[in-house]
């Protein structure tokens, strides 16, 4: 071998080390200062998504929860609701039945009222017509009647008298 291929040789393999030596010292410094940087903005970002995924899983948890309650407010609301309706429908119907036990009260207590008010009218009616009628009768008996007459019905009426005492 000649010195040349020799010096040739020695060149190739120096440059062979030296990229060896490049290339460990690049691994070196990749794990010894890079790797951990990237590993570490790797955990970070990885803490970041599992974090995010805890918190959209719980928001979904939280979300089916409202949901059910918005529903179980929905249906505790309707039964409210009719419970409410059942409830006015029976005040109306005994406030109804109430109304309608007065008023029927009213009535009876009016037609007491009107019976004693008929009856007290009718015996007014009846004095104001005896008492007419005896005026009128008066009046005519003082017309027709004479003395002659009048001495005529005080003997009859004597005279019934003694047959009713005498009998």
């Amino acid at each position: 071998m000649s010195e040349e291929r020799l010096y040739l040789e020695i060149s190739i393999w120096s440059q062979v080390a030296s990229s060896v030596l490049f290339l460990g010292a690049l691994v070196f410094i990749w794990n010894k200062w890079i790797m951990p940087v990237v590993l570490a903005a790797q955990a970070n970002s990885n803490a970041q998504i599992a974090q995010s995924e805890r918190h959209r899983d719980e928001a979904k948890e939280a979300l089916v929860t409202l949901r059910e309650e918005i529903d179980t407010a929905q249906r505790d609301a309707l039964l409210i609701g009719q419970r409410a309706e059942v409830h006015a429908q029976r005040e109306r119907e005994a406030m109804l039945e109430e109304a309608t036990e007065a008023g029927e009260r009213s009535l009876r207590d009016a037609g007491g009222e009107l019976e004693r008010a008929l009856a007290a009218a009718r015996l007014r009616l009846r004095d104001e017509l005896l008492e007419r009628a005896l005026q009128i009768a008066r009046h005519d008996a003082v017309a027709r009647i004479g003395p002659a007459v009048d001495s005529r019905l005080v003997e009859r009426f004597v005279g019934s008298l003694e047959k009713s005492a005498g009998g």
